[in-house]
């Protein structure tokens, strides 16, 4: 099974898996089941099951799988052992804190500098990693075959700069600018949807507000 034939919402679980079988720590059993899996996190035991099935053949029936064994097979399957490099462009409040965040190694992603057209910004972050001027960014991601951007600008300037990750050999695109990008085929874009996140959280708040009288 490879990453281009498992679904999107399969792809999306996964790391919910792993980040709950890593979460156990010391007390992990030796064994667990997807029904074990599936009550913690409250989903469906057909659907992990199916979903664990993708990535892992080692489950026993009425045993489960070895808890060490199905972590290491799902970071294996999900890259996280392999690091892969990317850049930021938007060296704003969030992209400096993205920029400075280390725990993005334990997934395989090495955020390796930030590119801002104002030149106030160019020079060392506080994390201690370079902001670069944006004429530096074909040179840089060219020298270093980097092939992950990420995108921290305003909405109005987004798709331009999609496009400048695109020209210089970008492959694969996180964007936290709320607007749908447009790509050319074998280009990914993954959009953090934060507007779509707080009107789910807002509508759980008035569904579950008590009514007054």
């Amino acid at each position: 099974m490879t990453m281009s034939t498992i679904s999107q919402p399969t792809l999306r679980r996964l790391p919910r898996y792993l980040s709950y079988l890593k979460s156990l720590g010391e007390n992990a059993p030796e064994y667990i089941s997807a029904t074990g899996i599936a009550e913690a996190l409250g989903l469906g035991q057909v659907q992990v099951r199916k979903d664990l099935a993708q990535v892992s053949n080692s489950g026993r029936p009425k045993v489960g799988y070895v808890t060490s064994q199905l972590i290491e097979e799902i970071e294996d399957f999900l890259g996280y052992n392999n690091t892969h490099d990317a850049v930021i462009v938007g060296a704003g409040k969030l992209g400096q804190a993205l920029l400075g965040y280390n725990g993005f190694r334990s997934y395989g992603l090495n955020i390796l500098a930030a590119f801002d057209m104002d030149p106030n910004k160019v020079g060392e972050s506080a994390s201690g990693k370079p902001i670069f001027a944006m004429d530096k960014l074909e040179h840089i991601c060219h020298r270093l075959n980097v092939r992950i951007g990420v995108i921290t600008v305003p909405v109005e300037q987004a798709q331009n700069v999609c496009n400048e990750l695109v020209k210089v050999g970008i492959k694969a695109i996180w964007n936290f600018a709320p607007i749908h990008l447009y790509v050319p085929e074998g280009v990914l874009v993954q959009t953090e949807n934060m507007a779509a996140s707080l009107a789910l959280l807002s509508k759980h708040l008035n569904e579950s507000s008590p009514i007054e009288e």
